[in-house]
């Protein structure tokens, strides 16, 4: 191989400067040109690449439905700054940062958000930011601690609203897109999947939400997503974001979205009567139900909530649910204990008819039962 006298003096500068032998020196050079491209090398970085291209037209079409989702998505999602009124206790120099989500309910847009983004202020200390930047206050704000679900209502304008899903139809390891302000960054999206459902028992800080049914995502959810949309792959709202599980105060992969059928029933009822009629069974639960009183029964374990009474009249004794029935299913979810069965019927649509399996003489029996309203009860007493 052709060596310039250059390429000579250098080499031998290098030995020097090293402490080298001229061999050694030898050897690192062969090994140095060895990893040099080669006209072959190059050809076959060409042909990688033209298949890495080709690839990722295979895959096109997917990736294409994540971009038409944010674009059809991100013009609904607002940015949500709220004051702390002087009266709450809280600092007045911190303000409370969220998202939203523009929705049509009866025929009339209104953002959905948490309540907890807004609890401590007042319709005047809440800065609403659309994602054209334009900024406007809400004229009215309803909320519902239970659940933590807030809506607000804005001024009249030409808004963009989301399309609703269904949530009661999705499943695990469905894919999703969350859209939110993290750490006040608005307008930023993050994709996951359905981890699982039916979450409830979580410790959410003040304990007021009481009614818990949550989807859990590993979309990445973080301080500002709160009131933020879950969104599917056809554009739906399936969630509003509420929570995470984290050791650090930030993303690890757990989030939580209350269902959007839950939100939705709960934002009629605010913005038509101003209160919510929570789902009405009409049963006391035993809360002593343990796995010997399961035995006892002829379970062959702790499952279900035990029936201790039925109130006459109510949608359980419509049903024929009797005492000592264990409640083992609701609506196909497997009833962990009595608090988990009081989240369901208080979640669940006044009038629909839910299938339930009880377990009753030894034995599981399918049954329906026609949830009532709470409030139609307690006015008949």
């Amino acid at each position: 191989m052709f060596r310039s006298p250059r390429f000579r003096q250098l080499t031998a500068l290098l030995a020097l400067a090293t402490g080298c032998s001229l061999p050694a020196v030898a050897v690192a050079q062969t090994t140095l040109l060895n990893t040099l491209a080669t006209p072959a090398d190059q050809t076959e970085r060409e042909r990688d690449y033209d298949q890495l291209s080709r690839d990722v037209d295979a895959l096109e079409r997917e990736l294409g439905i994540i971009k038409r989702v944010v674009k059809l998505v991100t013009p609904s999602v607002v940015h949500i700054e709220a004051s702390p009124l002087r009266t709450s206790g809280q600092r007045t120099d911190l303000q409370e940062a969220g998202s939203g989500v523009i929705v049509m309910i009866n025929n009339r847009p209104y953002v959905l958000t948490n309540r907890h983004v807004i609890k401590h202020s007042s319709e005047p200390n809440v800065r609403v930011q659309f994602a054209d930047g334009n900024v406007t206050n809400p004229e009215r704000i309803w909320s519902d601690p239970e659940t933590d679900v807030a809506v607000m209502q804005l001024p009249s304008m030409n808004l963009l609203s989301a399309r609703l899903g269904n949530s009661d139809r999705i499943e695990i390891g469905e894919q999703v897109v969350a859209v939110g302000s993290p750490f006040g960054l608005s307008q930023s999206v993050t994709r996951g999947i359905i981890s699982a459902k039916g979450r409830y028992n979580l410790d959410l800080g003040d304990g007021d939400v009481r009614l818990q049914n949550f989807l859990q995502t590993d979309a990445a959810i973080n301080p500002g997503n709160s009131g933020g949309p879950l969104i599917n792959l056809r554009g739906e709202v399936v969630g509003i974001n509420t929570a995470i599980a984290s050791n650090s105060g930030g993303n690890e992969g757990i989030g939580f979205s209350i269902p959007i059928n839950a939100v939705v029933r709960i934002a009629e009822d605010l913005t038509s009567t101003g209160k919510v009629n929570r789902g009405f069974l009409g049963v006391t639960l035993d809360s002593l139900f343990d796995d010997r009183r399961a035995r006892a029964l002829g379970l062959p374990g702790l499952a279900g909530t035990r029936v201790k009474t039925v109130e006459p009249g109510s949608p359980a004794a419509r049903a024929s649910l009797q005492p000592d029935d264990v409640i083992l299913l609701y609506d196909g979810v497997r009833v962990t204990d009595m608090d988990h069965l009081i989240s369901l019927v208080g979640l669940t649509e006044i009038g629909r008819d839910v299938p339930i399996m009880v377990f009753r003489d030894r034995r599981a029996i399918p049954m329906s039962v026609m949830i009532g309203d709470d409030q139609t009860m307690a006015a008949k007493k």
